[in-house]
């Protein structure tokens, strides 16, 4: 069942009184407490990308021109003795997704954990999310290593989901917060996209060599009372829903480049009309039971998967640009860092101060499958 608990304190099973007229208690929600993230030192302009690869092929240019990007933060290959970019094998990038995405997501757990008011030793559950590497051990025993975190913490690694992964992991990691009340939870998403790249000079590749950008975001949360006795420290998690595509199953895939001898990701140029078009039956079917209408959700938290994605989301939704303001901002900022694109956005919105008690809000993402995710949350 995809719903983790319902959607709303005003539900019927909530409000059903008890004998003698007393309402029952509220039951006990898990709450996101705190979000960090973190992205490698070296950032670049799209015009910077393309000069490094010595790339002048003028349908290639418009691509990386045209995609509402204006910076991404990459880990970039060394130069040969020529001045030409190092060609990495699968072996080279697979290295470079570790020891970047040990930093990265070091880096993010510690902010989100301050930003939480938390410390390492609290932390009772970690979940590590990644499409960009295959580890074993995982990223979670590997940041566990690096960090100290007690030995004894539970752990989850989440492999190959691609961006709609994060929401996924997080249904997760409430689920686990909802049987471990009083105890802290961490997801980490760590998404190394330089790690993934093949520079072929075809238009499969450069499409997506145009929009991934490297990054990590991480989110704590916990289940406490629900008397509504302490202090709220961030939204609740109502409720999670998925919208799976069959027939767009193939749209979003990692294939094996024989003559490249990597990992090659593939995006169909229909995706975003695709994944647009099915937005609505995957917001109606969050909204199913909950009582409220899509008019009452004051914040949109929406994956930052490209500007045609999210131009026919908007559309489709009929939101207004302001409503994806921070989707665009981080698109533009940092590309499309996968799984955890929608934790940059939703840390722009905490920053932003903009919420209040009792607003409620969607967390969204898409990805292969093709997979619409949803999430209800509650401020």
């Amino acid at each position: 069942m995809n719903t983790l608990l319902a959607a709303t304190a005003e539900t019927g099973a909530d409000r059903a009184p008890r004998p003698g007229g007393t309402p029952p208690p509220r039951r006990a929600r898990p709450a996101l407490l705190g979000v960090g993230t973190a992205v490698p030192a070296r950032s670049y302009t799209q015009g910077e990308v393309l000069d490094f690869f010595g790339i002048t092929d003028e349908r290639v240019r418009s691509v990386f021109a045209n995609s509402a990007i204006d910076r991404r933060c990459l880990t970039l290959p060394s130069r040969d003795q020529l001045g030409r970019p190092h060609i990495e094998t699968q072996g080279e990038l697979l290295r470079k997704h570790a020891a970047q995405g040990i930093a990265m997501g070091a880096d993010a757990l510690r902010c989100c954990l301050t930003a939480a008011g938390l410390s390492l030793d609290d932390v009772g559950y970690l979940c590590c999310v990644s499409s960009t590497g295959l580890l074993t051990p995982g990223l979670s025993a590997l940041l566990m290593k690096d960090l100290g975190l007690a030995v004894d913490t539970s752990r989850l690694d989440v492999v190959g989901m691609g961006c709609n992964a994060g929401l996924n992991a997080l249904n997760a990691v409430a689920g686990w917060s909802t049987a471990n009340p009083g105890r802290a939870a961490v997801m980490v998403c760590v998404e190394v996209c330089s790690a993934a790249y093949v520079f072929d000079g075809t238009m499969r590749t450069s499409v997506v060599n145009s929009l991934f950008g490297d990054g990590a975001a991480a989110v704590a949360l916990t289940t406490g009372p629900a008397d509504d006795t302490g202090p709220r420290q961030g939204p609740e998690l109502l409720k999670f829903t998925s919208h799976l595509i069959p027939e767009a199953c193939p749209a979003m895939r990692y294939d094996w480049d024989d003559t490249a001898g990597k990992f090659s990701f593939f995006l169909d140029r229909d995706v975003p009309y695709v994944v647009g078009a099915n937005a609505e039956t995957a917001i109606d079917r969050l909204l199913t039971g909950t009582g409220l209408r899509r008019s009452d959700l004051a914040h949109w938290v929406v994956h930052s998967g490209g500007k045609k994605v999210i131009d026919s989301v908007r559309v489709n939704l009929g939101l207004s640009r302001h409503d994806l303001r921070h989707t665009a901002g981080v698109l533009r900022d940092f590309g499309n860092v996968s799984s955890g694109s929608f934790l940059f956005s939703y840390d722009r919105l905490v920053r932003e101060g903009v919420t209040r008690p009792g607003d409620h809000g969607v967390l969204m993402t898409m990805g292969p499958g093709s997979t619409i995710e949803t999430a209800l949350v509650r401020f």
